[in-house]
C-alpha cells in the first residue's frame, strides 16, 4: 500500500514537472492554445534593433501585443480567412521578403566593411582630390565682342564684381560678383581650367577664354592647399558606401549566375 502511495505520489511530480516546464516555455493559453514565449522573443528583437530600449513596460506591452495577436489570428482563422488565395499569396510574399532579408543580413556579417577598408577608400579619395583649390571669379558672356568691352571698362577701373553683376550670364557666380569659391581645377571645363591655373594670384586672363558655354573673362583671387576633411568626419559614410557596393555586386553575381528563361 505504502509502494503504490509512494508510486503515485512520484507520478503526480513528475507530471507537475512536465508541466511547468510546458508553461515556461509558453507565454500564455488562449482558448486552450499555448502561445509560446518564442513569438514574444522574436518581437522583442525587433524592438531592441530599432533602438528601443528593452524596459518592463515594453515587455508588458510586448506580451500584450502577441496574446492579442494570437485571439485575433483565432478568430480569422474561425472565419476561413487563412484559406482564401489572397492571404496565401500574401503569406508567400512575406516568406520571401523574410528569407531574403535573412540571405542579405548573412551577407552583411560574412563581409562587413573594415577600418581598414575604409582607411584605403579615404586615401584614394584623397589621391584623388588632394593638391591645390583656387579660388576664381569668372564674368560670363556669348559673344568676344562683349568680352572686349568688359575689358575695355576693366582698364578704365571698373571693378570686376560689378561688371560680373551687370553682365555675366552665368546667374549664379554673376549675383556673388562672379565669385565661384573654392574649388579644384578638375571642377571645370579643360579650356577655364588650364586658363585659370595659368594666372597669379590676383591676375586677370589677358584675353577671354573660349569654353561651350561661352567666353570667360577670369581672374584669380586665392589658391591653398585641398582643405579635405578628416578621415574620422566622413568614416561613417564611406562604411555605409561601401557596405551598398559590397551589396550590389552579391546581388549581381547571383542575378548573372541564375537561368533564367
Amino acid at each position: 500500500m505504502k509502494k503504490h502511495f509512494l508510486h503515485a505520489v512520484a507520478t503526480v511530480a513528475v507530471v507537475l514537472t512536465l508541466s511547468l516546464g510546458a508553461q515556461a516555455q509558453n507565454l500564455a493559453i488562449v482558448n486552450g492554445k499555448a502561445v509560446p514565449k518564442t513569438r514574444m522573443d522574436a518581437l522583442a528583437q525587433q524592438v531592441v534593433r530599432s533602438g528601443r530600449p528593452m524596459t518592463p513596460d515594453v515587455e508588458a506591452q510586448i506580451k500584450e501585443e502577441v496574446i492579442a495577436r494570437e485571439i485575433f489570428m483565432q478568430e480569422a482563422q474561425k472565419r476561413g480567412l487563412d484559406a482564401t488565395d489572397d492571404f496565401k499569396a500574401q503569406l508567400e510574399l512575406a516568406r520571401q521578403t523574410i528569407l531574403i532579408r535573412e540571405l542579405f543580413s548573412k551577407f552583411q556579417e560574412t563581409n562587413a566593411v573594415t577600418d581598414a577598408d575604409a582607411k584605403a577608400e579615404y586615401d584614394k579619395f584623397v589621391a584623388a582630390n588632394g593638391g591645390k583649390e583656387y579660388r576664381a571669379r569668372h564674368i560670363l558672356v556669348e559673344k568676344e565682342d562683349q568680352a572686349k568691352a568688359i575689358y575695355a571698362s576693366l582698364k578704365k577701373g571698373a571693378k570686376f564684381d560689378d561688371l560680373a553683376k551687370k553682365q555675366s550670364k552665368d546667374p549664379g557666380s554673376g549675383a556673388k560678383g562672379g565669385d565661384l569659391d573654392w574649388a579644384a581645377p578638375s571642377n571645370y571645363v579643360k579650356e577655364f581650367s588650364d586658363a585659370m591655373v595659368a594666372l597669379k594670384k590676383g591676375e586677370t586672363s589677358a584675353n577671354a577664354v573660349k569654353s561651350q558655354f561661352g567666353f570667360h573673362i577670369i581672374r584669380l583671387d586665392d589658391i591653398r592647399e585641398a582643405q579635405l576633411p578628416k578621415l574620422e568626419e566622413v568614416k561613417p559614410q564611406i562604411l555605409q558606401q561601401l557596405q551598398q557596393q559590397r551589396m550590389a555586386t552579391f546581388q549581381q553575381e547571383m542575378r548573372a549566375k541564375a537561368k533564367v528563361e
